[in-house]
């Protein structure tokens, strides 16, 4: 990188986050999650806005010989990002209701994935124009794209709506917590999938990534737990004891990758089986989530808005290919979702109030998408499609929640 290029990165960082701010406090005005503003900012950098509008000065500011270096920085948000992912994951939100909220997880992970399945065999993959793509690894993505639902945003809408104390939040994050465990778990199989050109081939590697999620989660948790204990009582060792959980972070990344999956797993698995509840791990959540989301997942929506480019829904075939697809993501998580719940027992309004939570997609969305094109499992229009889709699921969720929901909330349970 010389001198010149620096420069140019540089402004490019400080133009990306101060939009990404601004509209996220835009969006936060207008009662959505700000990540769903945030991520509009990137789409707005890119050739779906400035690119159409100003050419020249969008080639200027955004060469394609510098967006290596996005990626880079937007690969190490997306490893720490899922690192307060798995952070995220209670143990006492999987307790509450387990056998409920597991049922209604699987049900909302299977149906989704069913029929973006269908989807992608039957309409999705002849518009995917990138030949050598087996069906297998693309119609699993597809999948596991229409499966997914974004926790820590689900999270953020739960507070925003005072809705965290009460059943119904409870309900929706031990269902979100399990839905996002089985998601990840079919993406990995979808990586694994794709590298690999086969199932039988791709055996090992996920072998591979099981065996290791299941010795951080013994033998690993034990011993994090014991150098908690040591450094995370004295506020001043904090530091030790971030350096070490940081180094830990990066070298998980780094052996996800080298066995064939992504580095994001690397992140979430620590994040997962950290112990949780201590003091220090608040600490290290907080701090870190200020830094990630402040700086580095800003330059993530960014690279992401690089490659969402509308304009190539360029017919009335393709809007109504998106149509459908984001019709096929709200139907097959809503239905799954509300007919379970209903059938374990839980109320009508609250049926409902979960079955759109559970829709909301967003940042999570967006990882799997740029995984599948970083792979070249799925092309720009494509992609573009799913990023709508992710857009839309995510947008609705607050005002229809507070429609069904806040009627019986905050004051009293919901159930």
């Amino acid at each position: 990188m010389n001198n010149h290029q620096l420069i140019l990165v540089l402004l490019e960082i400080s133009i990306i986050i101060g939009l990404a701010r601004v509209m996220g406090a835009l969006f936060k005005r207008l009662n959505q999650p700000p990540v769903i503003g945030e991520i509009i900012a990137g789409i707005m950098l890119g050739p779906s806005l400035f690119g159409l509008v100003a050419p020249a000065e969008f080639a200027l500011l955004f060469p394609a010989d510098l967006q290596k270096f996005l990626y880079l920085l937007a690969q190490i948000g997306l490893i720490f990002f899922m690192f307060l992912v798995g952070l995220g994951v209670d143990p006492d939100h999987l307790k509450s209701k387990f056998k409920l909220s597991l049922l209604i997880s699987q049900i909302s992970i299977l149906l989704p994935m069913l029929l973006g399945a269908v989807l992608a065999l039957h309409l999705l993959y002849d518009l995917n124009d990138l030949p050598g793509v087996a069906r297998g690894s693309f119609a699993v993505f597809i999948g596991a794209a229409m499966s997914i639902t974004a926790f820590p945003v689900l999270a953020r809408i739960l507070t925003d709506l005072e809705l965290g104390g009460t059943a119904l939040g409870t309900l929706a994050l031990a269902c979100a917590s399990i839905d996002d465990l089985g998601a990840w778990c079919l993406l990995a199989i979808a990586i694994a999938m794709t590298k690999t050109h086969s199932i039988d081939a791709a055996l090992p590697t996920i072998v591979g990534i099981g065996l290791y999620a299941v010795v951080m989660a013994t033998a690993g948790r034990a011993a994090l737990k014991y150098f908690l204990s040591r450094y995370g009582i004295d506020r001043h060792e904090y530091k030790t004891l971030f350096t070490f959980l940081y180094v830990l972070v990066t070298f998980s990344a780094l052996f996800t990758e080298w066995i064939g999956i992504d580095v994001i797993f690397g992140g979430f698995i620590i994040g997962a089986v950290m112990p949780k509840g201590s003091k220090a791990i608040a600490t290290l959540k907080a701090e870190t989530e200020n830094f990630v989301s402040t700086f580095l997942l800003p330059i993530f929506f960014a690279y992401s808005g690089l490659n969402t480019r509308i304009g190539l829904l360029d017919s009335p075939s393709l809007w109504l290919v998106c149509l459908i697809v984001v019709g096929v993501a709200i139907a097959g998580k809503f239905v799954g979702v509300y007919a379970t719940a209903r059938l374990g027992g839980v109320p009508r309004q609250e049926a409902q109030a979960l079955g759109w939570l559970m829709n909301t997609r967003g940042l999570t969305e967006l990882i799997i998408l740029n995984v599948a094109l970083k792979l070249g499992v799925i092309s720009p229009t494509i992609f573009t499609i799913f990023v709508i889709m992710a857009l839309i699921t995510t947008m609705m969720t607050s005002p229809l929640v507070t429609r069904v929901a806040l009627p019986y909330a905050p004051s009293r349970p919901l159930s």
